[in-house]
């Protein structure tokens, strides 16, 4: 189905395509190569409105009905690519994927929450974007359709720019495992209220590896895993036991991946107030995600 783009958006569109299937949807994208698909529009606008972005086209998704819930396959959640933030704070999948509900909560003003959607987050690849350290936490996967059929990917490489979407192609779900285990997110704001974050982490617990996953978010292009950080501290978790850890134990986790992430100038120089100052929040927030999974 196509019609007439509204009047506020004409200047930046010529046409609006309103598929009602992921089929309908990669055939238009595939007829308009110059095209851009849209589900809520909360990045892809402000890209407009900042004169970044006049797409010849748009493919709306928000009439797809099959990539706005989610259903279980082999141990993992399928999650629709146009998932609101909304929705995903809801309590039935706070207890399915707590640390990607806590984020979405977050995510901004209720506007936002109500009209963004996860496939919207994963694709603008702000670095700010709350869901995004959470995904990388949780080694999560695209299932992504076009002209040639559907395949996978980590959601890693395409925020890394490793494996980019062909013309044609678009995200249509998230894989992500179902670990059963304690999740959180944190992130630091400027202000008091709903703000962008200056830096977020999120720790994953994964029991059957006997494991820690990392990922901090909105202190550089992509989020940043600290691999070394989680095999150190998994190494100190009684897997078997309580799970929990000295005060000294958390604390030196939290330097550990703020060192690995913001690492020390070369030579003589020192880091900026700022950066250090940085440094010390990701530091907090990381003891603190720790301290709350293993409680």
């Amino acid at each position: 189905m196509t019609t007439h783009a509204p009047q506020t958006a004409s200047r930046t569109a010529r046409s609006v395509t309103l598929p009602a299937s992921l089929d309908e949807a990669v055939a238009a994208l595939t007829a308009m190569p110059a095209a851009v698909p849209v589900a809520g529009g909360t990045d892809l606008m402000a890209a407009v409105n900042r004169g970044q972005l006049r797409p010849a086209g748009l493919v709306g998704l928000s009439r797809i009905n099959e990539i706005r819930g989610w259903q279980y396959q082999d141990g993992h959640a399928l999650l629709g690519a146009g998932l609101t933030h909304a929705r995903m704070g809801r309590p039935d999948f706070a207890a399915l994927i707590p640390a990607l509900a806590a984020a979405s909560r977050v995510a901004g003003p209720p506007q936002i929450r109500n009209a963004g959607t996860l496939g919207g987050n994963v694709v603008s690849a702000a670095p700010t974007g709350d869901s995004l350290p959470v995904l990388a936490a949780l080694e999560a996967e695209l299932v992504v359709v076009g002209p040639l059929g559907s395949r996978e990917l980590p959601v890693s490489h395409l925020l890394a720019g490793r494996d980019l979407l062909a013309p044609g192609e678009l995200v249509a779900f998230v894989r992500v495992p179902l670990l059963h285990a304690p999740q959180v997110f944190l992130k630091a704001t400027g202000r008091t209220g709903p703000a962008r974050a200056t830096a977020s982490v999120a720790v994953v617990l994964d029991p059957a590896r006997r494991g820690v996953r990392c990922a901090v978010g909105a202190i550089a292009p992509m989020p940043l895993r600290p691999l070394e950080a989680e095999q150190w501290i998994a190494s100190l978790v009684d897997w078997d036991g309580e799970r929990g850890l000295a005060p000294e134990a958390l604390a030196a986790f939290g330097d550990y991946v703020a060192a690995a992430c913001i690492p020390d100038p070369q030579g003589d120089e020192q880091l900026p107030p700022v950066v250090l100052h940085l440094r010390r929040t990701v530091a907090a927030l990381a003891r603190r995600a720790l301290g709350r999974a293993l409680s």
